[in-house]
């Protein structure tokens, strides 16, 4: 019910998005951008549940952030978040681009649902979620790479999200979308089954879930490529990640 009620609104539809600090305990530096078509890291806020938090408690830990001035559409940059962002991490973040991962991505503090992170090899991204145990074809299991990802670090390659961001338009804009996504854990892939079909089917790539690898099909680059060419998967057309 609560997607459905953000489901007619866009990040151009709004002048503010909401901040959410709850995890700056442990990831002092952090500060997550809610926007309607980008919630939390960690899955439980969405831009209403910023909105009426807010509400509730003017002094609280999500605070209105003016939007200000588009900097660049496509990675989501505005003058406004830049100087929210800067001042609310300890003026240790400068800019903040909330759809790329590659040029000054969010931060990521810990508790994020999933990992996204680049396979140059491939010219594409994994995602791996939390409770997943086994390996992944960065060479790292979920575990060690929420230690490298997160307390509230900006690593670019590496990113942070919330599961449902996947189902975005804004999904990784400047980097080609869901067309990047070359490997995912067979648990994401059946959860999100049909509503990845119908959004590959929107950007015009019928069959792209099933080019997907996961870890039942490679869980190493060299085996993850070899399928990649196998099915023609549209990742390896795409411009060069680096």
């Amino acid at each position: 019910d609560r997607d459905t009620r953000l489901a007619g609104m866009t990040d151009e539809s709004v002048n503010l998005f909401y901040s959410c600090t709850l995890c700056q305990s442990y990831a002092p530096n952090h500060v997550c951008v809610i926007t309607p078509e980008k919630l939390g890291l960690c899955g439980a806020y969405n831009w209403l549940d910023g909105k009426v938090a807010y509400e509730i408690n003017p002094k609280g830990m999500n605070q209105p952030i003016d939007k200000g001035v588009l900097i660049d559409k496509a990675k989501g940059e505005w003058d406004g978040v830049n100087k929210f962002v800067f001042q609310w991490s300890n003026r240790s973040i400068e800019r903040f681009c909330n759809y790329a991962i590659m040029e000054s991505p969010t931060t990521s503090c810990g508790c994020f649902e999933c990992i996204i992170a680049v396979l140059p090899e491939c010219n594409g991204v994994m995602i791996v979620n939390r409770g997943y145990q086994g390996m992944t074809p960065v060479g790292m299991t979920f575990t060690t790479l929420a230690s490298t990802v997160g307390g509230g670090n900006q690593v670019p390659g590496f990113l942070g999200v919330g599961k449902l961001y996947l189902l975005s338009k804004k999904f990784l804009v400047p980097e080609g979308g869901l067309k990047r996504v070359v490997w995912m854990t067979k648990e994401l892939k059946e959860f999100f089954s049909d509503r990845l079909k119908n959004r590959a089917e929107e950007i015009g790539e019928t069959g792209l879930i099933e080019k997907i690898a996961d870890e039942t099909i490679a869980t190493d680059t060299e085996e993850l490529l070899k399928y990649l060419n196998k099915v023609e998967h549209p990742a390896l057309k795409l411009p060069s990640l680096l």
